[in-house]
């Protein structure tokens, strides 16, 4: 019986270990890059570069949803608990935020598809997450919103700023993802 299992092929299953195994590794390299990022200062409270989102949005363009949001709800956890804001502030408005912009690139990804690109995907995936913390900031936190109209737009203009820079690097990464693929299945 052990003789028939080690000779019978199972594509499909080391597919699934494959992607599984380059869907750990996207998690880890978003976990670095925010761990990375905190470390900047930055002028306005919550406004950062986003990077870890790059990751997102190349699992989502290469994997799909699913693992798309396997990436971001691993940064968001892992990086809260090293940082010690587990279940605080930070981690809620970083989960609503993760989450509300990975589906919302998923959705327009999916609604467009060979009209959208990444740099718009990116785009309206940082308004989301810009929008979504502000609220859940109002909401949850300040409940005056005189504060949230004043950081408002300091918060959205660099989200969109940063939110472009994340596409145009996610092309490239993409780009050189697929010269790689065809390089190789040249060679084959």
């Amino acid at each position: 019986m052990d003789k028939i299992k080690n000779d019978v092929p199972f594509p499909d299953n080391q597919k699934i270990r494959t992607e599984t195994l380059h869907i750990a590794l996207l998690s880890a390299y978003a976990v670095g890059l925010h761990s990375i990022e905190a470390l900047i200062p930055t002028p306005v409270p919550w406004l950062r570069l986003g990077l870890a989102n790059i990751i997102t949005l190349t699992t989502l363009y290469l994997y799909g949803l699913r693992a798309g949001m396997i990436v971001t709800l691993t940064r968001v956890f892992i990086r809260s608990l090293l940082a010690g804001t587990f279940l605080g502030p930070a981690f809620v408005m970083s989960l609503g935020g993760g989450i509300a912009s990975t589906l919302v690139m998923w959705a327009i990804k999916a609604i467009l598809g060979r009209f959208s690109n990444p740099i718009s995907v990116s785009f309206f995936g940082a308004l989301t997450h810009n929008i979504t913390q502000l609220f859940l900031a109002y909401i949850l936190f300040v409940k005056r919103i005189e504060a949230i109209l004043i950081v408002s737009p300091f918060i959205i203009f660099g989200g969109i700023i940063t939110g472009i820079f994340n596409g145009v690097v996610t092309r490239l990464i993409l780009k050189k993802i697929r010269q790689s693929k065809e390089g190789d299945e040249s060679a084959s």
